[in-house]
C-alpha cells in the first residue's frame, strides 16, 4: 500500500481510467454535500493565493489490462467525491463553450474528463457503476439536457444553477478545482483484496473523527508517564460531557481566536497551534472552555437562572455560529470581567439581532465568518463599553430596521417548517411574557394554534368571504393567525365563535385579544398582525442608527424597477412585479416553483381555469393577477423565500 498527497490534476491527467467496482454503492451524494463542496470552492476563489484544500482520500488498485488499452484502476473508495468533481467540471466546460472560451473547455474535456484518442468505453476517465453509467456518459458527452430523475443529473443541474446565479471567472474556478483540491491517493498492492479493504473502510470500521485524531495528537506530545493521569483529569471529562459534540466544540474553540474553521480542517488547524512545549497548557485550556460549551448546549447546567434562561433562548434559535463569540464572553464572565447582568445583556443583544434577521429572512451563511472575529473587533473599540461596541458592529451587519422588521412580521410564514415553528413559538411566548404576569406562565404544555385552521370546512370558507382561498393561502401561517394554547385537539377546525370561547379559558393575555371579536376574516388577521408586530418592536428594540425608511409602503405606489439578485427589470405596475418574480423563481428552481403551485393553487397554477384573471409565465404556468398590491407583495416575498433567496435579494423601487 502506497499513500501520497496529490492534486486532482495529477490523479486524472494522462491516459487512464478509474472503474468503480460492482460491490460499491450507487452515486448517493445529495444537495448538502454539493452545497458544502461549492462553498469550499467559492472560499478558495476569494483568497489572494490559492491554498490547497484537503477533501479526503481515494483508494485505488491497478488492474491487469491489455498492452494497447488504457491503464485501468479500481476505485475502491472515493467515488462520491470524484464523480461529483467531474460533473462540476463538465458544467464549467459547458459554460465555457457557451461563452466561447474554447481554451478552457478543451483543457477540461481533453485532460480531465476523457481520453481524447480512445474510443468506446475507454474514452471515459471514470466509469461509475452500471446504474449510474448512462447518465454520467451523457453529461461527459455533452448530450442534450437529460430530464431523467437521478442524483447524477440533479448534481449537474445544481452546479449549473450555481454558476448561472453567480458571476465567477471560469478560468479561476477551473484552476481552483484542478490545482487547489488536495487528496490523499492510496494505491493498494496487487495482492490485497479490494473487497475486504472497502468493507473495512465503509462497514466494519468506524472512521476516526477529528476529535479522535486530536486526542491521539495531544497524547503523542505528552510524556508517557503522565498520559494516564492527564487523560483522566482533562480529556475523559470532556469526552463524557460532550459526547458526539466534542469535535464541533473543538471547532468552535479554535474559531474563538478569530477565523472560520471548516469541519474538515479542525485537526489540521489545531496541529498548527499545539506543539510539545504547549500541549499540556493547551489541553488544560480546552477543558476549561469545554465546560462553557457544555452550558451553551445544555443551558440547565448554568446555575445563574437569568443566564440559563437566555442561553436556552439562544439555543432555540438554532444559530450555533454565535458559539465561538459566546465562548469568549463566557470566559470573561467566569473571570469576573462581566457581571451576570452584563452577560445577560450580551445575550439579549444577540437574540435581538438573530430574531430580526430570522423574521426578515436574511441568510445566515455570512455569519459563519462574522462571529469568530466579532469579539476581537469589539475589544479594539477602547472608547466604548463592550455592550455598546457589540451593538455598533451588529448594526452594520444587515441589521433590519423597524420598518423592515414590522413589515416582515406581518408577512412572513412563521409556521411553514418545523425549524420556523420553534422560533415562532419563542416569539409568541415572548409576547405573552411582555404582559408582565405576576405569576410566571408555563409554556411546556402549550403549542401553536392556527385560529383560521389549516384545513377549511364549508363554514370557514363561507365566513372568510368570497376570496377565502387567497386569504387562507397568504395569511394561514402569519403571526396574526397564530396563538398559543393547550387545547389544540378541542379547537380543531371549529367555527371562530367556538374557538374564541375555548381560547378565552386559557388565561393567556395573548388570547384576551379575541374577547370582543365577532369575526375572523382577512382584515381581522391583518389587524392582529399589526398589534402583535408593535409589541415585538418593544421586545426587540432597534439599536442601530435611525434612518428615513419607506419599507413596507405598498398601497398607492407605482413600481418602476424590480431587482432580483442584483439584476434589474423594468416594471410598470404590481402585476408586472408578480409576473417577473415568478418567472425568475421558475428559472432558478423548478422544484421550488412546483411547491408554490402545490401550496398556493389559487395564486399560481398550470390550469388557467382554476384562476380568474391570469397572465401566462414563460414556463407555461398561469398566475392570478386580480390581486391588490399588498397581496402581490406578500405572495412575492413568500415565493422568493421558497426559492432560497432573502428579502435583500428582492427589491422594488416605486413612486
Amino acid at each position: 500500500m502506497k499513500a501520497s498527497e496529490t492534486k486532482l490534476q495529477k490523479i486524472l491527467e494522462g491516459t487512464q481510467q478509474y472503474l468503480v467496482p460492482l460491490f460499491q454503492r450507487f452515486y448517493s451524494w445529495e444537495r448538502q454535500q454539493w452545497e458544502n463542496l461549492w462553498e469550499d470552492l467559492i472560499d478558495l476563489t476569494e483568497q489572494e493565493t490559492i491554498r490547497p484544500h484537503f477533501m479526503g482520500s481515494i483508494v485505488t488498485m491497478q488492474t491487469v489490462s491489455v498492452p494497447e488499452g488504457v491503464s485501468k484502476y479500481l476505485l475502491i473508495d472515493g467515488q462520491q467525491r470524484l464523480i461529483t468533481i467531474l460533473i462540476l467540471l463538465a458544467v464549467v466546460r459547458d459554460h465555457a463553450k457557451q461563452q466561447q472560451i474554447h481554451k478552457i473547455a478543451e483543457k477540461i474535456n481533453n485532460t480531465i474528463l476523457i481520453n481524447p484518442y480512445e474510443i468506446g468505453l475507454e474514452k471515459y476517465k471514470l466509469q461509475p457503476t452500471q446504474a449510474d453509467r448512462c447518465n454520467f456518459h451523457k453529461i461527459i458527452d455533452e448530450s442534450s439536457a437529460n430530464p431523467e430523475k437521478s442524483l447524477i443529473n440533479e448534481c449537474y443541474r445544481f452546479f449549473d444553477k450555481k454558476l448561472r446565479q453567480r458571476e465567477i471567472e471560469l478560468s479561476l474556478i477551473t484552476t481552483v478545482i484542478i490545482s487547489g483540491l488536495s487528496l490523499v491517493s492510496i494505491v493498494l498492492d496487487p495482492d490485497e483484496n479490494p473487497h475486504l479493504v472497502f468493507e473495512s473502510l465503509n462497514a466494519k470500521g468506524k472512521a476516526l473523527s477529528e476529535a479522535d485524531l486530536i486526542r491521539n495528537y495531544f497524547f503523542m506530545k505528552i510524556h508517557v508517564e503522565q498520559q494516564e493521569e492527564i487523560y483522566a483529569q482533562y480529556w475523559e471529562p470532556m469526552q463524557d460531557a460532550l459526547g458526539d459534540n466534542l469535535t464541533e466544540f473543538i471547532r468552535h474553540y479554535l474559531m474563538k481566536y478569530g477565523r472560520e474553521v471548516k469541519k474538515d480542517q479542525v485537526y489540521l488547524t489545531l496541529k498548527d497551534k499545539v506543539n510539545a512545549k504547549n500541549a499540556l497548557e493547551s489541553l488544560e485550556d480546552l477543558a476549561i472552555f469545554a465546560d462553557y460549551y457544555n452550558k451553551l448546549i445544555e443551558p440547565n447546567k448554568e446555575i445563574n437562572k437569568a443566564i440559563s434562561n437566555f442561553l436556552m433562548r439562544i439555543k432555540r434559535l438554532e444559530l450555533t455560529t454565535v458559539y465561538p463569540f459566546l465562548l469568549n464572553c463566557y470566559d470573561d464572565y467566569s473571570n469576573g470581567k462581566f457581571t451576570a447582568d452584563e452577560f445577560v445583556e450580551i445575550l439579549k443583544i444577540l437574540e435581538n439581532f438573530i430574531i430580526r434577521r430570522f423574521v426578515c429572512n436574511f441568510p445566515t451563511n455570512s455569519l459563519n465568518k462574522m462571529f469568530p472575529s466579532l469579539y476581537s473587533q469589539i475589544k479594539q473599540k477602547i472608547d466604548k463599553n463592550f455592550m455598546d461596541g457589540l451593538k455598533e458592529i451588529l448594526a452594520q451587519k444587515n441589521y433590519p430596521s423597524d420598518d423592515k422588521f414590522k413589515l416582515m412580521l406581518k408577512e412572513v410564514e412563521l409556521y411553514a417548517t418545523r425549524v420556523k415553528a420553534e422560533k415562532a413559538k419563542l416569539i409568541l411566548e415572548s409576547i405573552e411574557q411582555s404582559f408582565a404576569h405576576k405569576e410566571g406562565v408555563s409554556f411546556d404544555n402549550l403549542s401553536i394554534e392556527h385560529i383560521m385552521p389549516q384545513k377549511l370546512n364549508k363554514d370557514w370558507e363561507k365566513s372568510l368571504g368570497e376570496d377565502w382561498e387567497t386569504t387562507h393561502q397568504l395569511l394561514l401561517h402569519t403571526l396574526g393567525n397564530l396563538t398559543l394554547t393547550g387545547y389544540n385537539p378541542e379547537l380543531s377546525n371549529k367555527p371562530f365563535d367556538k374557538k374564541r370561547d375555548i381560547l378565552l379559558e386559557s388565561h393567556l393575555e395573548l388570547n384576551e385579544y379575541f374577547k370582543n371579536k365577532i369575526t375572523w376574516k382577512k382584515e381581522d388577521i391583518e389587524d392582529r398582525s399589526e398589534s402583535l408586530a408593535e409589541i415585538c418592536l418593544k421586545i426587540w428594540p432597534y439599536f442601530g442608527e435611525v434612518k428615513d425608511n419607506t419599507v413596507g409602503k405598498v398601497r398607492g405606489t407605482k413600481p418602476t424597477v424590480l431587482s432580483v439578485l442584483n439584476k434589474k427589470y423594468t416594471v410598470k405596475n404590481w402585476r408586472d412585479v408578480l409576473e417577473t418574480t415568478l418567472n425568475v423563481v421558475a428559472e432558478l428552481d423548478e422544484d421550488k416553483f412546483q411547491e408554490l403551485i402545490t401550496d398556493y393553487p389559487r395564486l399560481v397554477n398550470w390550469n388557467n381555469q382554476k384562476l380568474r384573471y391570469t397572465r401566462k409565465l414563460k414556463n407555461g404556468a398561469f398566475i392570478e393577477v386580480n390581486l391588490c398590491a399588498e397581496d402581490i407583495n406578500s405572495f412575492c416575498l413568500k415565493a422568493i423565500e421558497r426559492a432560497g433567496l432573502s428579502s435583500e435579494d428582492w427589491q422594488v423601487e416605486a413612486i
